[in-house]
């Protein structure tokens, strides 16, 4: 552990002289928009050795790295549903690199490699064009990204308070998409959308590429925002609508544990259409983040069978530093992660963040018996520099499923890094 801990730091970005001792960047709403992956652009320290201005484009390379460590204790129940065995590794890989022509037009480009551990391989993640259109208060990417469904897919997997996301986001959106989307803003009324059409034409065989087309529609509001005392009240819809590929479809979602197995999954069975609906709202006052995500999946199926699974989460999260975590309503409408006001290598404690997190998912609906899980998880998060972090986090959970209801206690730590 502690060697890997070296490796990062002497490959890590230096930042320039005296930075690491001044004040982090103040919590603000980021109106800012680029092509790389959600949340890279944000405002934190500057850094010097990563960074370049090329005569045509500036040239700006990235990487994120996370090491981790499952285990866990079953009930006789969960010991009946599934087996369970500790598990350690990386768990996700990647190699980003974006940059900005110099045109008269805003014009960015991205590229992201990725390691998948789920299916131990390399792919694109985001990659594209993000064209700006200041006079429509609104940018057209072009490319691989995020489909814009839900702040927490939205937000890049390293800057998420939580270890994973929800297991209902998991189930339901793919974490990528082709195709292209639309994302505006309109600063008088607080109001962002984001408008996107994808297709698996590009590449059908991805992991991601479950359905065959799809469009997807959120739109936010911030009826408060006071930058100087950082509050700020999120609110949003979104819906999207799906052709699944082939005609076939399988929802699935592991509990919030990439080692583990699938606790639910419905197996395969065929469908011809998907409407995804959901709600979420965020409450940010200073080092405090509350917020509540819940979504519904209603399933056309080729026998006339019509479905409907749902879930969601609810978090609550404090920096016991007093960081605040910024906020970005251009690039889509989410949160991103901060710095700490005393980075540990500079002689203070890091930040520290502690969090609450419950989720849900049912997948049960008539003669569909997929299973139903929630889990409860307190963990701590501690930020030691901008571009290092640990995880710690304890879950408990519990399976209905196989007509039996088995418990699992989770035990978890990470090794994060991204920049």
């Amino acid at each position: 552990m502690w060697g890997a801990i070296a490796l990062l730091i002497a490959i890590a970005p230096i930042p320039a002289r005296g930075e690491e001792t001044a004040q982090a960047p103040a919590a603000t709403i980021e109106t800012t928009v680029e092509a790389g992956e959600a949340g890279a652009e944000e405002p934190r320290r500057r850094v010097t050795k990563n960074e370049f201005d090329w005569p045509v484009t500036t040239f700006h390379y990235g990487l994120g790295f996370l090491l981790e460590y499952d285990s866990y204790s079953q009930d006789d129940e969960s010991k009946q549903q599934l087996s369970l065995e500790p598990d350690a590794g990386v768990r996700d890989a990647r190699l980003l690199f974006r940059g900005r022509f110099k045109t008269e037009r805003p014009l960015t480009w991205s590229i992201g490699y990725m390691y998948d551990h789920s299916n131990r391989s390399w792919h694109f993640r985001q990659t594209g064009l993000m064209i700006g259109f200041p006079e429509l208060k609104g940018n057209l990417f072009i490319g691989r990204t995020k489909e814009g469904y839900s702040m927490t897919k939205v937000m890049t997997g390293y800057h998420i308070p939580t270890m994973e996301r929800s297991p209902a986001l998991d189930a339901f959106v793919p974490i990528l998409a082709d195709g292209i989307k639309w994302l505006g803003y309109f600063p008088g009324p607080e109001i962002f959308f984001n408008l996107g059409v994808y297709t698996d034409s590009l590449e059908e065989s991805a992991s991601f590429a479950t359905y065959d087309h799809q469009q997807v529609l959120r739109v936010g509001w911030l009826p408060i925002q006071d930058e100087k005392a950082g509050k700020l009240l999120h609110v949003a819809v979104m819906g999207r609508n799906g052709e699944p590929d082939e005609g076939f479809l399988q929802q699935r979602a592991r509990p919030e544990a990439n080692f583990a197995p699938y606790f639910v999954d419905t197996g395969r069975f065929a469908a011809n259409h998907v409407l995804t609906t959901g709600i979420e709202t965020y409450y940010r006052d200073g080092p405090w983040l509350f917020g509540a995500e819940y979504n519904f999946q209603d399933i056309d199926t080729t026998d006339d069978r019509h479905p409907r699974f749902q879930g969601g989460n609810i978090i609550a999260a404090w920096i016991v530093t007093g960081e605040t975590r910024p906020y970005n309503v251009a690039g889509g409408g989410y949160f991103t992660d901060f710095s700490p006001k005393r980075p540990v290598f500079a002689g203070g404690p890091g930040a520290w963040e502690v969090v609450l997190n419950m989720s849900y998912l049912d997948l049960d609906d008539g003669t569909f018996q997929g299973g139903k899980v929630w889990r409860v998880t307190p963990m701590v998060n501690w930020h030691l520099v901008d571009y290092l972090k640990l995880q710690m986090a304890y879950g408990y959970s519990v399976l209905d499923r196989f007509g039996l209801e088995g418990s699992t206690q989770f035990f978890q730590a990470r090794l994060v890094t991204y920049f």
